[in-house]
């Protein structure tokens, strides 16, 4: 059977760039594009960023239980295609999954063995700069999506790995390592000293390892969300 990642972080978390880079530089991954209700953004096109599809179509594809998973996100439709498992297992490749945290747990129910991944920004207000910077979106749903990140960092230790996206080098370097890592563990072939390396980069990402550098990350949204914080 095919690996499976899943990748999620809250919204401007730099999740995106991240899949994109590692795509290019390691090997045998297929990349699930989800399908979405919302109206495309300037720039992007169909079947490259999302699948664009009407209400109705999405849920017709429910009805024919075509998604791995699927959730509503922001009043829009979000989901994974089932063929995008199918088509991995037939090109020997390993899945690779863009999705939320409803997403995420509806795949490992379905899928108890995937590896998950959670990106964290460094802190709330690092959060914010991204959101202002890439002008998307206006004040009101920058602020929704701070909310809701809050909401979704808290299920950070239902995840395998956690990546704190401060320096975007660095975070490139750890999710190829873990990828790599989790690859040769299923292969059980024997470790060579730069495998032992790779795993060791890795391994410093589990959640065990990282909980006591998480812990102004969550402050930092736990303060905002106590009275008088912004």
């Amino acid at each position: 059977m095919s690996g499976v990642y899943i990748i999620s972080a809250p919204s401007g978390s730099g999740k995106s760039t991240l899949v994109n880079q590692v795509r290019q530089i390691v090997p045998g991954l297929k990349f699930s594009i989800s399908y979405t209700t919302r109206p495309p953004r300037a720039g992007e096109q169909n079947g490259r960023e999302y699948f664009f599809v009407s209400r109705a179509e999405f849920e017709e594809m429910i009805r024919n239980s075509e998604f791995l998973e699927h959730a509503d996100v922001f009043g829009n439709c979000y989901g994974t295609a089932r063929r995008f498992l199918r088509e991995a297992e037939q090109e020997g490749k390993d899945l690779l999954l863009d999705i939320d945290v409803q997403g995420a747990a509806q795949i490992k129910e379905k899928i108890p063995v995937a590896v998950s991944i959670f990106v964290l920004p460094p802190n709330r207000n690092e959060l914010e700069k991204r959101l202002r910077r890439r002008s998307l979106d206006t004040d009101d749903v920058i602020q929704t999506r701070l909310v809701t990140a809050s909401r979704e960092i808290e299920n950070y230790c239902k995840y395998d790995y956690i990546l704190v996206n401060d320096r975007l080098e660095d975070s490139i370097e750890a999710l190829k390592s873990i990828l790599l890592a989790e690859r040769l563990k299923r292969s059980g072939a024997q470790t060579s000293a730069d495998d032992a390396n790779l795993m060791a980069k890795a391994e410093r990402c589990r959640l065990y390892n990282v909980r006591e550098r998480l812990q102004p990350i969550l402050a930092s949204f736990e303060n905002a969300a106590a009275p008088g914080g912004r």
